[in-house]
């Protein structure tokens, strides 16, 4: 690697970033320039590697303004050997401060395509190569119009009396079904949207439905029509039984609404979870593989 040059970007040469061809045109991403004019991405947390005056590998770290966490690598590309990537890496790291969390963006089911795994085992081995470790995966879903299940009569719904029902039902539930923006949440804001959904997502109850049998809480939902999706931000269950209605519930919320299109976020390992989304007429867009340092704990990107 003696005709390496690996350094970060400078400021006026962003474009830089870009002449390196896109392997994976096919995700949903923010355009690095978009990521610059907003100020989530920096020169100074832009590297790149060169050899021969081309970009053979590129990483950004995103931390939006004002966010209260670390910031992470957001866009990891190589067009090399993951030697190549492991030295970009572990020169950014020693310039950042220590390696952090990278999120690794996948295309839907990429582990049965081929040509997506040619592109993406390099920079995944390069992450393992600078010491991170694979920590979890989480699928991104999306319904567009699909008719929804016709509901059995057996549950009811109602908005929530207030925030403290919110807050004592979200306390009841061991693990929830559906968490979007996780990560976000966590960086940005440093809250847990698992066990503080209100926190990220306002105090109101507008978005929110509990699930009832008999006048008794099975489980509840929280949506945001306004965010940069409309999207199914929470789904906790106190009966297993009940995931099916709710989740079609809380479409319904957001289609009232006028959303053409809603997002959900699920842990890969959740496969129940992820039929009862196909069921409701969900289908995977992406997936997102966290890779973190040893020492920092994750089971979720």
């Amino acid at each position: 690697m003696s005709d390496l040059l690996i350094r970060p970007l400078v400021a006026g040469e962003e474009n830089l970033f870009d002449s390196m061809a896109d392997p994976l045109p096919q995700l949903r991403q923010v355009p690095y320039a978009d990521g610059i004019a907003g100020g989530g991405y920096r020169p100074e947390t832009t590297w790149i590697a060169l050899r021969g005056g081309q970009v053979v590998a590129r990483a950004a770290w995103l931390r939006p303004p004002g966010a209260v966490g670390a910031p992470w690598l957001e866009r990891f590309d190589l067009a090399a050997e993951p030697e190549v990537g492991a030295a970009l890496l572990h020169a950014a790291h020693e310039a950042l401060g220590g390696p952090g969390r990278y999120y690794a963006a996948l295309p839907a089911h990429w582990r049965r395509r081929p040509e997506v795994l040619a592109v993406v085992t390099p920079p995944m081995a390069a992450a393992r190569l600078a010491g991170l470790v694979e920590a979890g995966e989480r699928l991104r879903c999306s319904w567009t119009g699909t008719p929804l299940p016709a509901t059995s009569g057996r549950y009811t719904f109602r908005p929530p009396v207030d925030l403290a029902e919110i807050n004592a039902l979200v306390a009841r539930v061991a693990e929830p079904d559906v968490l979007t923006g996780l990560e976000i949440a966590r960086a940005v804001g440093g809250v847990d949207l698992a066990t503080d959904p209100l926190a990220w997502l306002g105090e109101s109850t507008d978005g929110w439905r509990v699930g009832l049998v008999d006048g008794r809480p099975v489980g509840l939902v929280g949506t945001a029509g306004d965010a940069c999706y409309p999207l199914l931000a929470y789904l906790g269950l106190l009966d297993d039984a009940a995931r099916g209605e709710l989740l079609a519930e809380a479409v319904r919320v957001l289609a009232d609404g006028g959303a053409r299109e809603v997002i959900a976020d699920v842990d890969a390992h959740r496969v129940a979870v992820l039929a009862e989304l196909e069921r409701t007429g969900f289908r995977q867009l992406r997936a997102r593989v966290l890779f973190a340092p040893p020492a920092v704990p994750g089971g979720t990107a």
